[in-house]
């Protein structure tokens, strides 16, 4: 039984530090991964599977990661997926989101004097402002230190992925499929769930990024991996 845990846009594998049991790899252009030339949810599934073994019983995504969950699940990397949990994913993108995800991919990568400034920048990014300990190894992981400057290990070019195609990606699955979110999180509604798919769980007082507000909040959703 291999479980698989995949982060959102911004963050690391090591916001799955309060879990247990499954494989946690950083997403291309992440923590320690390698980059890559283009970023597309295909593009990052496509090297994502390229480590994974050919089965899995449970992918928990979140954002980003729950995108990249049900591309996985399609059956079209040569990875049978059994269950997925795509926590958080945003449904609804304005043309206004998307310009300003464009520009942010744009952008080359911001440079810092001190690793108190990269790291809060880290922090920002990846939305665990007041979550994570801004000195730990955890958000270590997500920053580069050249020549007495620290910087984002995050390729900018992966803003530029675009907007999914969740009516697709829920259709094709071949695996089960729970879509969860936060209550308290501004980037989706339990309506636009509910109008995608039947199988729907709302975590109650938690926000975007429940799974580090609450390791366990997951527990009693079906197939999930943490301990």
């Amino acid at each position: 039984m291999t479980n698989l845990l995949l982060h959102g846009l911004g963050a690391t594998r090591r916001v799955w530090d309060g879990w247990s049991g499954a494989l946690a790899p950083d997403l291309p252009g992440h923590g320690t991964a390698d980059p890559l030339d283009s970023y597309s949810f295909e593009s990052i599934t496509a090297a994502v599977a390229h480590d994974l073994p050919t089965e899995l019983t449970t992918v928990v995504g979140h954002s980003l990661g729950g995108v990249i969950a049900l591309e996985l699940a399609s059956g079209r990397y040569g990875v049978q997926v059994d269950r997925v949990i795509a926590l958080g994913v945003k449904v609804t993108w304005s043309d206004e989101d998307l310009a300003r995800t464009a520009a942010l991919a744009a952008k080359p990568a911001a440079w810092f004097d001190t690793r108190e400034a990269a790291a809060e920048r880290y922090l920002k990014v990846a939305g665990l402002q007041g979550l994570v300990d801004p000195a730990s190894d955890a958000v270590g992981h997500g920053l580069l230190r050249m020549d007495g400057r620290w910087r984002l290990a995050l390729d900018n070019k992966a803003f530029g992925v675009g907007a999914p195609n969740l009516p697709r990606l829920l259709r094709e699955a071949q695996a089960d499929v729970v879509l969860a979110r936060g209550e308290l999180d501004p980037m989706n509604t339990d309506t636009e769930y509910a109008d995608l798919h039947d199988r729907v769980v709302t975590l109650p007082g938690l926000g975007h990024n429940a799974h580090v507000q609450d390791p366990s909040a997951l527990d009693h959703v079906d197939g999930q991996a943490a301990s």
